[in-house]
């Protein structure tokens, strides 16, 4: 019997090692995909074209370059804070950092470093904006002053199309329907829809799956072609071509199955002052709220219809009594939809309150929905939207940062929420006056260098100059807010004390010695390990190749940017991650020549090297904390890379290697043979 446990339990251990070695040997492939997409997707369509199996492609993101591996601009302001109280004058300069940071953020620079330096009592800004080609646009967009800007609803219908537009529309879309047809014929003659599909379906998200769309429901993004597959039956492929939204598709339909439940209801809508929608309100909320309970206790299925083409503010379902169209999950506005899956059929329940108003609702039936699985090819055609482009949700108003005098944070008298007040000079008041005024009801948009910040509902028209910006903040980002508006609004002046152009100093040429010779040095490494070592070095080669390609793929995860003191760091890492193998290994022979056996020389070696690499490691990592707190960019870049590659070594060399090492334990006799770090037989024996 304790034998069989014994077994059982060995039996489980092996194969948990027998997982844990394929999850890492999967582990390497996908990170070495993500570092090296271009490889990744060249193989992955080569394998997708001779088998037809579509493998997914990988975005090609690159890795993030330093100044001195890309080049850019090197940049040093002055700030002039004479006018600011001395106590002011850290957060003012932070201010003017944060607003420059997202100023060549905002002109396509991935990865910019703005520092701010005192200099006795001088504040400078350090600005390096790697990449960087035209240095003039840079500085012109630093120099500015913030923008503050207040926006509200764009009302003004786009232009209409030109006789000139209209055609090239028309000439282009009728080539498009006659390929479509063209390929609906190829289908009739016998050509597989699929292959079709693959071959010519200009849908990207389904044409590597022969134009497989799923099933698909009414609250579907594809409920156009629902209705198609309703009135279809199983095998069907569309007669003609179906003239959709998106283009000209050709439809084959599959099975049905029963989807999400379908809800038939009425409802009565009370709206009030300040709710979305509701174009001229009787009420105010606290009177709504009274009209809908009352109309609530009169509600019943006989009265329902009558009640709410009487009451209902809903216009587009009053005059039918209420009447809403079949819903599903997803189709209403979350506390509408929540009360009303909640309800039982035939039951009323409300007032129920959205940002349209309070809701009485009446649920009339329930039902399971049909689903069909759908295919399409599809063959865009061209729209206004490809021509006049997307319609701005806001137009601008003249009230800007200019106009504001100050903004500082209070907290809300009810709630004690952190809100951000602003308060606007005379001419400001009165354009925030006029904008409150025409906006009753409407969401007016407050930005800050091109971002919105907030979007707040106007209540009621504001005439003492004074506003308030409310959300989900903490003291602390009302802090940031609120500085961040006061650099707008009150701008400290810098002056341009420095400028560098930096080429990339080591070149594409000099680049790609460098990577050549840290090849060959890891490759003279890998040799070293495998032909000192034998079998270990080889799992140990495995495992500093997870260990780069682990490394790598976290560098473009969290996004550190690559200097050349950066690879030294990452290169410094490779170093003692082949030394902790090194120690471990050494460990496990002295185990084996004192005539232990392979297993517990295994064992025993780890736990022997751990004490040595645990202290080498944690040394190096307090010494990259250092050099983070108060190294400057470049060192910080070092220290970063190196204690990532610190951090993941440990993984490697603990892990990964002991793994692999119990993986082949089995392969050999007790006391191992010459291929096992050429140990000496079991003297004991």
């Amino acid at each position: 019997m304790a034998k069989d446990l014994r077994k059982r339990s060995q039996s489980k251990i092996r194969s948990k090692i027998r997982w844990g070695t394929a999850v890492l040997l999967l582990l390497l492939v996908i990170c070495g995909a993500y570092d090296a997409p271009a490889y990744y997707n060249s193989l992955a369509g080569k394998i997708s074209k001779s088998t037809g199996i579509g493998i997914p492609q990988l975005s090609e993101n690159p890795f993030r370059l330093g100044l001195d591996l890309q080049g850019g601009a090197h940049l040093i302001y002055q700030a002039d804070t004479s006018d600011i109280a001395e106590s002011e004058q850290p957060a003012a300069v932070e201010g003017v950092r944060d607003v420059i940071e997202r100023r060549v953020t905002g002109i396509g620079v991935g990865e910019p470093n703005v520092q701010t330096n005192r200099v006795g009592s001088d504040y400078r800004i350090i600005v390096e904006l790697p990449g960087v080609t035209d240095i003039k646009e840079a500085i012109g967009m630093i120099g500015e002053t913030p923008i503050l800007e207040f926006k509200e609803p764009n009302n003004v219908p786009p232009r209409e199309l030109t006789a000139e537009e209209q055609k090239q529309i028309d000439e282009y879309n009728g080539d498009a329907k006659q390929r479509a047809e063209t390929l609906l014929k190829k289908i009739q003659d016998g050509e597989n829809f699929e292959d079709v599909a693959r071959a010519s379906s200009e849908d990207r998200t389904t044409k590597e799956k022969g134009g497989y769309l799923g099933f698909v429901g009414k609250n579907s993004l594809y409920f156009q072609y629902y209705i198609w597959g309703a009135s279809s039956a199983e095998g069907d492929i569309s007669q003609t071509v179906y003239d959709g939204e998106d283009g000209y598709n050709i439809l084959k339909r599959g099975s049905e199955r029963e989807g999400e439940n379908e809800v038939e209801a009425s409802h009565i809508l009370i709206c009030y002052l300040g709710s979305a929608g509701c174009e001229s309100p009787q009420y105010t909320k606290d009177e709504a709220l009274l009209k809908a309970e009352e109309l609530y206790k009169q509600a019943n299925a006989d009265n329902f219809a009558e009640l709410a083409k009487e009451n209902s503010e809903d216009t587009g379902s009053a005059s039918i009594g209420g009447k809403l169209p079949p819903v599903t999950k997803g189709m209403m506005v979350p506390a509408f939809e929540e009360a009303l899956m909640q309800a039982k059929v035939g039951e009323i329940i409300g007032p129920v309150e959205t940002q349209f108003g309070y809701h009485i609702i009446y649920k009339e039936s329930e039902a399971p929905s049909k689903e069909y699985e759908l295919w399409r090819i599809l063959v865009k055609k061209e729209t206004e939207f490809d021509i006049l482009g997307p319609q701005d949700q806001w137009m601008k108003t003249d009230l800007s940062g200019k106009q504001l005098d100050r903004s500082e944070v209070v907290t809300d008298p009810k709630t004690g929420a952190a809100e951000v007040a602003l308060n606007f000079d005379k001419e400001g008041t009165e354009l925030f006056r006029d904008i409150t005024e025409r906006n009753v009801g409407k969401p007016v948009a407050i930005y800050l260098d091109g971002q919105p910040i907030s979007t707040p509902t106007v209540n009621q028209p504001i005439r003492d100059g004074k506003a308030v910006i409310s959300g989900n903040f903490n003291i602390q980002e009302a802090k940031l807010l609120s500085q961040r508006l006061n650099a707008g609004a009150l701008p400290v002046p810098i002056d341009l004390i420095s400028q560098q152009a930096i080429g990339a100093t080591l070149g594409a040429q000099s680049l790609a010695k460098s990577l050549k010779a840290g090849v060959i040095a890891v490759i003279i490494v890998m040799l070293f390990m495998i032909l000192y070592y034998r079998l270990p070095g080889v799992l140990s080669v495995v495992a500093l190749l997870l260990y780069i390609a682990l490394t790598l793929s976290l560098f473009k995860i969290i996004g550190v940017t690559l200097t050349l003191a950066g690879i030294a760091g990452l290169v410094l890492s490779i170093g003692m991650a082949v030394d902790a193998n090194v120690l471990i290994f050494e460990r496990i022979k002295e185990e084996l020549n004192e005539g232990k056996t392979l297993k517990t020389s295994i064992e025993e070696g780890f736990i022997r090297a751990w004490s040595s690499i645990r202290d080498g490691n944690v040394s190096t990592l307090l010494t990259c904390f250092i050099l983070m707190g108060f190294g400057t960019s470049f060192v910080k870049g070092f220290a970063i890379t190196l204690s990532l590659g610190v951090l993941v070594s440990m993984f490697s060399a603990i892990t990964v290697t002991k793994t692999f090492l119990r993986f082949i334990n089995p392969w050999f006799k007790e006391e191992a043979n010459w291929l096992f770090l050429g140990s000496k037989k079991n003297k004991n024996v």
